[in-house]
């Protein structure tokens, strides 16, 4: 039987490999990073690499970057000019003709364009990304629920005696309400700790 290694029980020589040791070394080397928080050791600023000044190119308009960039936005702004447009022409042809039998077709020309914008704010709606679309339910729900509040008071208001009011001033009343609803949870989400 082979002897064993000295304090190792159960080794033998021949069945543990040891590769063969670095000669040793004549000067200690550093490790990496050994000062490199010293206050002893002087650091140097690296010097600083000189680059050319880019060139002086006029600006010039790309409109299929402008229209890749902000195409949700021109989108919707053509939808709405669509929308004005239909309702100045609706509104003229239907003051001009109020006794023909087609100002009711003709009033109701500008939902065409009025429903394209529908569109176009729900699909951008669903573009949204989880926190964003959170905030944008919540104004909503603030707005219909402060609306309803609101108009109803109002009607109420209206039996007592107030004047009446248009139906045309419930959207902006509710656009309005969704905006401030939306600029308060913004702050909100924002300054929360």
């Amino acid at each position: 039987m082979a002897a064993e290694i000295q304090g190792w029980p159960g080794y033998h020589p021949g069945s543990v490999s040891e590769p063969t040791p670095a000669p040793p070394a004549d000067v200690p080397v550093d490790p990496l990073y050994t000062h490199a928080a010293s206050p002893f050791v002087r650091t140097e600023a690296p010097t600083p690499v000189a680059f050319a000044s880019p060139p002086d190119t006029p600006t010039v308009f790309r409109p299929l970057s402008t229209w890749t960039t902000y195409k949700t936005q021109i989108q919707f702004g053509l939808a709405i000019l669509a929308y004005l447009m239909f309702l100045v022409g609706a509104v003229v042809v239907v003051q001009a003709n109020h006794d023909e039998a087609y100002v009711f077709e003709i009033a109701a020309l500008p939902l065409v364009p009025a429903a394209v914008v529908i569109w176009l704010t729900v699909r951008s709606l669903s573009r949204l990304d989880e926190v964003q679309k959170r905030l944008q339910m919540q104004a909503l729900g603030f707005s219909m629920a402060a609306t309803a509040l609101v108009t109803f008071g109002y009607g109420f208001l209206e039996g007592a005696g107030l004047p009446h009011l248009n139906w045309t001033l419930v959207l902006p009343l509710m656009t309005m309400l969704w905006g401030l609803g939306l600029g308060v949870l913004a702050l909100r989400y924002r300054f929360r700790r």
